[in-house]
């Protein structure tokens, strides 16, 4: 994984509560094995009608909402089944943070293990947030990871939290086997030491 930078990025509103795993990356669309070209399948319900053709009132759809990379979304969002083609399809897509009030669990640590940065905030400043992507147009905003600090150009700031666990990993492009893997070292002097007792 690539280091999570400080950014600006352009803002998507979903504003739903409850949007469950299968919303987020249909079940007919699981059957690819790589982690890529998940994007286009992303929210595919909710960009696309029965014949597979644009719904033009979706967000997606819409010349605004292009190019974007944060999602703010309403509480529980990823809940449903542990999949994590979800966060697959987000990043794909190219979303590299999501704001909410709430998340499922397993998604919430999918979305660590794939680069994406999933923020908590309370209800009050995530209406803030709808009100101004829904009356800026080409609304954006800055996210500093080691400051833990989320702003835009309009004078609206906030801090949020996260684990410095957490925060260490998206910090220096950490998965979980990229954590195992700084302890190579130890690994193999383990194995060394099983060889010479087993040999």
């Amino acid at each position: 994984m690539k280091p999570f930078e400080k950014f600006t990025g352009l803002v998507m509103p979903m504003d739903r509560t409850n949007v469950d795993t299968d919303a987020i990356i249909p079940k007919q669309f699981l059957k690819r094995i790589e982690r890529t070209g998940f994007g286009k399948y992303l929210f595919y319900e909710f960009r696309y009608d029965e014949n597979d053709n644009p719904i033009k009132e979706s967000v997606f759809n819409q010349e605004r909402y292009q190019d974007v990379s944060i999602l703010i979304a309403r509480a529980n969002f990823g809940c449903g089944s542990s999949r994590e083609h979800a966060p697959w399809a987000l990043a794909d897509y190219g979303f590299k943070v999501i704001i909410a009030p709430s998340y499922a669990d397993i998604f919430f640590n999918n979305c660590f293990n794939n680069a994406i940065l999933p923020i908590k905030l309370d209800n009050k400043i995530m209406d803030v947030l709808f009100e101004n992507t829904e009356n800026i147009s080409g609304y954006s905003l800055t996210i500093d990871l080691e400051n833990q600090t989320i702003n835009d150009n309009q004078g609206f700031t906030t801090s949020f939290d996260i684990s410095p666990f957490h925060k260490h990993k998206l910090l220096n492009g950490l998965d979980d086997i990229g954590l195992t893997l700084l302890k190579e070292d130890k690994i193999d002097a383990y194995e060394r030491t099983m060889e010479d007792k087993y040999s």
